[in-house]
């Protein structure tokens, strides 16, 4: 009796904690900082769920790789500030698995981007690549890391993926969560030339995961669209927002919307 009483309290405890911290999401999401262009992608990135979803909290750790133009941070460095740490593992300068003039741009207007707004001083700002040893946060420090929207596959295949996953291991607390948003492959393409389109098969991501010593925690149906076909001429930068294709095709594929996205949750082992 009693110990089912204590599996009780606890299940009560963290169902508290998941509602608090989407309180304090919910906040961030209104902070001055945020510009109106991101706040119009809302309903179509779920940015209270997904960051619920990976436990993320006003007291937590926090990496957020590759954050590119800074949607997610101008969230996340308000939800962080007052007890919380948030690391930017940006692109890197010293290698060029991107054209340099694309990395180099959109880093300078990332960090020009923190110098901005006093909220932001809690952010600091690391590397990331592929395939290179950087450390993106101190050893165990993180209690989540968060890739969103990452396409490491279109670089070296595999080995890109493994050695991300295990940066992501080194960098996590024991107990702590791999948060992935990433364009999901649909079976039925799984023998197509898929490898630079942007999309993987989430299977993919549950075996290197598991391979890297993550254990595979839950996943979330939030950003499924069923509309994605994922067989696009530009991959999924045929999509919102970059609508890469020609302009005659811009109508159809913002019906289409963003990309179909799969939302796995991770969890580096406590032990």
């Amino acid at each position: 009796m009693l110990t089912k009483l204590v599996a009780v309290s606890l299940l009560l405890l963290a169902s508290y904690a998941s509602f608090s911290a989407s309180a304090d999401i919910s906040l961030a999401l209104q902070h001055e900082v945020r510009t109106d262009a991101n706040k119009v992608r809302d309903n179509a990135r779920k940015p209270e769920h997904t960051l619920t979803f990976f436990e993320v909290a006003p007291q937590s750790t926090v990496v957020e790789v590759w954050p590119g133009s800074g949607w997610y941070t101008e969230i996340l460095a308000p939800l962080l500030a007052g007890q919380g740490k948030l690391y930017a593992a940006h692109f890197s300068d010293k290698f060029s698995l991107l054209p340099a003039n694309y990395m180099q741009k959109t880093r300078a207007d990332y960090q020009a981007k923190l110098a901005a707004h006093p909220v932001y001083g809690n952010v600091s700002l690391t590397e990331f690549a592929p395939l290179a040893d950087m450390v993106i946060a101190p050893a165990g420090s993180a209690d989540v890391v968060l890739s969103i929207r990452n396409q490491f596959y279109i670089f070296e295949g595999e080995e890109s993926l493994k050695h991300a996953l295990v940066t992501f291991y080194q960098a996590l607390k024991p107990g702590g969560v791999l948060g992935v948003v990433a364009p999901r492959l649909p079976d039925h393409l799984l023998d197509s030339d898929w490898s630079k389109s942007g999309y993987v098969p989430e299977q993919l991501w549950l075996a290197l995961a598991a391979d890297a010593g993550f254990s595979f925690e839950a996943q979330s149906n939030v950003l499924l669209n069923p509309k994605d076909t994922a067989d696009h001429p530009a991959g999924i930068w045929s999509l919102p927002p970059a609508l890469a294709g020609d302009e005659k095709d811009k109508d159809k594929y913002l019906a289409i919307g963003e990309a179909n996205q799969m939302v796995l949750k991770f969890r580096k082992p406590r032990s």
